[in-house]
Formats: C-alpha cells, structure tokens, sequence
C-alpha cells in the first residue's frame, strides 16, 4: 500500500511538470511593412542628408554676420589677443605689485620666524 501511493505521487508529479510548461515558442516573427526595400533605402539616404532636428539650436537655423574687415585684418587682431595675458585671470589689471621699503630691520624679522617655529614666546 505504501508503494502505491508513491507511484501515484511519483505519476501526479509528472503530470504537473509536462502541465507546467504550456507557453510554446513560435520563433522569430518577421517584420511587416508596406514598403518595398528600395523605398526604405531612399527614405534612409534623405534622412542622413537631413539637417538632426533633435539637435540643440535646430529651429534658429544659421546665422551671418556681414563685415567689412578683411580675414588679414581678422586674424592679426586674433594673434594679438592671444599673445596678450589672460583679461579673465584674478588681479590681471592690477598690473606688477610694486616692492615698499620697510623699515624693519631683516635680522629683526628672521629672529622672530625662528621663534614662532620654535614656539618660543615672542617678545614685543
């Protein structure tokens, strides 16, 4: 009696595991269009020919400036702008700091930086 019943639990097992697998696969489906080969060739060559409208500044379009200057004139004035220094940089008007005369005495000065670094106390 004890084998029957595991035969037929060894049977109903088996039976929901062939059960389990009721998706099928019905492979790799084709691609449906109405046009032809050559037609999505031609819409491709237009469409790489074509301006990128997800493109930053697409609508605005391009934009010309009319000059009177010549391109020499253009280029020397663009040299000269790059050899100067940078008008952009910290204290670049400030022009070369000038060196003031002190009236302490250097002996006086370098004493009192060894003491700091020392951490002896200081004597004003």
């Amino acid at each position: 009696m004890k084998t029957s019943k595991i035969i037929a639990a060894a049977a109903l097992s088996m039976l929901a595991a062939v059960g389990a697998q009721a998706e099928s696969y019905e492979g790799v489906h084709q691609p449906v269009s109405a046009a032809s080969r050559a037609e999505v060739n031609s819409q491709a060559v237009v469409a790489a020919h074509s301006a990128n409208p997800y493109a930053e500044g697409y609508a605005q379009g391009v934009s010309t400036v009319d000059s009177n200057l010549a391109r020499a004139t253009v280029r020397d004035q663009a040299v000269v702008a790059a050899r100067n220094d940078n008008p952009y940089a910290e204290a670049a008007m400030a022009g070369v700091t000038s060196v003031y005369g002190s009236t302490v005495d250097r002996a006086a000065v370098r004493a009192q930086a060894r003491a700091a670094a020392r951490g002896d106390q200081l004597a004003l």
